[in-house]
Parts: structure tokens; sequence; C-alpha cells
């Protein structure tokens, strides 16, 4: 197929998608399924129309995959909106932090007795599978920064650390594969690769998304600007994963604490300086409406731009709008391209690791992370269950390979997270949207019988 077939081919399925969206959305899985099911169509098994392999274009797709993982965690950083001290952290760290480690070890031991390979190997399969995809992630994420649920938030936050507490794992069993470590070699990791690269990666992304985002708020109030900044969003993405990166300090952290970095100036622009609308009411930052919901986004009036709170909604309002579009463009087309690759990669014994991930590994690393939590045991069963896996295990796949994992390794590798991945966008994909519409129902009904209660007693 020459490059205009593409090119109509893509249209097409792009325009599909849009007209249908409103049946889709009633269909008992994802998009992301179906794009998964245009690329298998599209790949050697059907219309041979697209032939993946994997090992050999690891370098762009690593790049690829690095651009939707920058951009759906700043995004997720950004819809974050509560303060450091809020309790919604706690179990969002146990999450990115304990049960990730746990998860490393169980899916480390189920690959070493699969696959019967070396510890390295194995824990460098561990590594690549155990993060949760902030990418994919967007059927369980929060919403929008007004969404309240605990269940998303701790979702939303781990999917934002994980990526970024995984990757020194990876590097580390890179390190043990390269042959013998001396006890200088992992400190030398310890030290560069893991806390500094976690801390720094945070630090360097919360400060510029801080910064930048108060001085564009600033300038936009002094200049009284009403016009889109959408190249805000990407400048902020860009300088935070660049600088972290040069610095040898995580990239991926940094994109998602430069979204929160760009949050916390709304919090600071709105606790100073309330919007004109609410001004009379209470002014407490966590009663304020995140400030782009005051926004118009189609109809922006020059009687408010001289705001500071009308001027930071403007400012979030276009990143979101631009990093949305940005995101989902992306998405589309990796999924497409891995259901292609599918054909070529897919392994019975990686479909039962997966299955043994998804069922056994991932909900007991989770309720053993979370003990003593205070969170129900159904919610964590529930959180257990909805660890997606998506492009972060494909990009680390691909650092991987473009790290000295070659050969037959690479092929095995390759063929067992391609296969997780797609399973995990299968099974996950068809089980999210009924458990969830399941759990909002439950709150409902729990929320009207505890409203009913309060009127009888009154």
């Amino acid at each position: 197929m020459g490059f205009l077939g593409w090119i109509a081919s893509v249209g097409g399925l792009l325009l599909l998608m849009s007209l249908a969206s409103g049946w889709i959305r009633q269909l008992p899985m994802t998009t992301f399924s179906l794009y998964l099911v245009a690329g298998v169509l599209a790949g050697p098994w059907v219309l041979g129309l697209l032939n993946i392999d994997f090992v050999v274009h690891a370098r762009g797709i690593a790049r690829v995959t690095e651009i939707a993982l920058v951009i759906s965690l700043f995004m997720t950083g950004l819809k974050l909106r509560m303060g450091f001290r809020a309790p919604d952290w706690r179990m969002a760290l146990r999450l990115a932090l304990p049960a990730m480690l746990l998860t490393v070890a169980g899916i480390t031991l189920v690959a070493h007795g699969a696959f019967a390979v070396k510890w390295p190997f194995a824990l460098l399969l561990g590594a690549i599978a155990a993060p949760t995809d902030p990418v994919l992630a967007s059927m369980v994420a929060v919403n929008d920064a007004g969404d309240r649920d605990k269940l998303r938030i701790a979702l939303s936050g781990e999917a934002g650390l994980n990526d970024g507490t995984a990757l020194p794992l990876v590097m580390l069993a890179l390190l043990l594969l390269s042959g013998p470590v001396s006890s200088g070699d992992v400190a030398q990791w310890f030290a560069r690769d893991f806390a500094w690269a976690l801390i720094g990666g945070l630090g360097i992304g919360f400060a510029l998304g801080w910064a930048i985002g108060l001085l564009g708020v600033k300038l936009k109030t002094k200049s009284k600007d009403i016009a889109p900044s959408d190249f805000l969003a990407l400048a902020l993405m860009a300088l935070a994963y660049a600088s972290a990166q040069s610095l040898s300090a995580s990239g991926f952290l940094a994109a998602f604490a430069a979204g929160l970095g760009l949050r916390h100036a709304e919090l600071y622009v709105v606790k100073h300086h309330p919007h004109p609308h609410i001004r009379d009411g209470d002014n407490d930052v966590s009663s304020h409406p995140p400030a782009e919901i005051l926004v118009n986004p189609r109809k922006r009036e020059q009687d408010d731009a001289g705001e500071p709170a009308t001027s930071v909604g403007m400012v979030v309002s276009d990143a979101l709008s631009f990093g949305e579009t940005l995101e989902r463009l992306i998405i589309a087309a990796l999924v497409l391209l891995l259901g292609a690759a599918f054909a070529r990669y897919w392994h019975l014994t990686g479909v039962a690791v997966a299955l043994a991930l998804f069922l056994l590994v991932r909900p007991l690393a989770v309720l053993l992370a979370t003990i003593r939590s205070g969170v129900p045991v159904p919610r964590r069963l529930l959180i257990g269950w909805l660890g997606i896996r998506g492009i972060g295990s494909l990009n680390y796949l691909a650092y991987a390979i473009t790290h000295g994992l070659n050969g037959p390794q690479a092929g095995l590798a390759a063929s067992f997270v391609i296969t997780i991945v797609v399973l995990s966008i299968i099974v996950h994909g068809i089980t999210t949207p009924p458990l969830m519409a399941w759990r909002r129902a439950r709150l409902k009904a729990h929320e009207e019988n505890a409203n009913r209660s309060a009127s009888e007693e009154t």
C-alpha cells in the first residue's frame, strides 16, 4: 500500500471511530480494544498490510512510546488536584512502591519457572511488565480535576509514579545481564539510577511546572491575553523531560511532576486571587472549583482577562485540551501497530504468565501492600484487578533492546511483553466498563440510602 493509501486508511478508521462513538460507548469494550482489533486485521493474520518487527524497529518505537508516556504522565499530574498532605497520596504511594516491588518479585518468580531463564533475565521481564500504564488507564483514571473518586485517584497516582520507579529496576536487570557486577556498580546504580532519578525527576519537573505556570499566569494577566496558549503545555513537557534526562534524572517522573506543578500553581493562584464569581463565598482553596471549569473555552471574555484566576484557568484549560487530543492520536497509532505485531510475537507460555499476573500476582501484591491502609477489602480487590499494562511496558521493552538486550533473549522478551499487553487490553478492556458501572451503581445507591436516612432523622 502506498502513502496515499495509508493516509486514506487512517483517515477512514478515525472517521469511523468518530461517527460511531455513540454506539462504541455502549459496547462491552473500550476504544483501545477496537484499535487493537483493527491492527490485528491489518496484520499478517488477515490483510497482511502491516508486519511489525518490534526488535528491528525498537529504536523508533522507543521514541514514539516516550512521547506518548510524557504526554500522558503530564496530563495525569495535571488532573490530580490535591495538596501533598492529602491522605489519598498514601494509597497511591503504597501502590507505586511496595505493590510494584511485590509485583516485580512475583512476575520474576513466575517467569523464571515458566521460561526456565536465569534470574537476571526473569527480573528484567518482571520489571518491564510490573508497572501499570498511565496511557491506557484513562478508563479508570481521574476524569478531571474535580473528580474526587478515591479509587480513581489511587490508580492515577500509581500510574503516574510507577513508570519512574520501575525503570531503575529495568536498568538493574540489564546491569546484571551484562556480566560480573561489583558492589560498587550496585552502589552507583542505587545512588544515580534509583535515588537521584526519583528525587531529581520529581524535583525538576515540579519546579518547572510551578515556575512556568505562575510566569504564564502573570504575563497573561498583565497583558489581558485571551488567546489560546497550547504551546505552553508542549513547552513545559519538553523542558521538564529534557532537563531531567540531561541531569540523569527520571524524565517520566519529571513529566508527571510538571503536571502536578502546574496544577499547584493553579491552586496557589485561586487561593490568593479567587475567581470574582465566587469571591463573596468561601475562599478556601478546597471549595474553590478548578479554575479551568470557570473559563468558557469557546467564548472568552476580554473583561475577565485581567483576573489571575481567569488567566490560570485559560492556561490549564488549553493544556488539557491540547494534551488530550495529542494523546488520543498517538495512542490510536501505537495500539494499531501493537495489534499488527501480535501475529509475530504472541506466545502461549506468555498467555499463562499474563493470566497469573492478572489473577494472582497483582491482586496479592495490592492486598499485601495495602494492609492497615483503612481501605475496604472490596476496593483493594478491585484495585488489584484494575492493573492495566500498556505503552509503558512497550517503552521499557524497547529501552532494554536498545541498551544491550539482543539475540534470542530480545525475541523472547518481546513475545512475553507484547502478549501480556495485548491480553491486558482485551481482558481489562472487556471487564473494566461493567465493573466501573457496577461500582457507580453501588455508590449511588449508598448515597441515596444515606440521604434517605438523614431526611428521616430530621
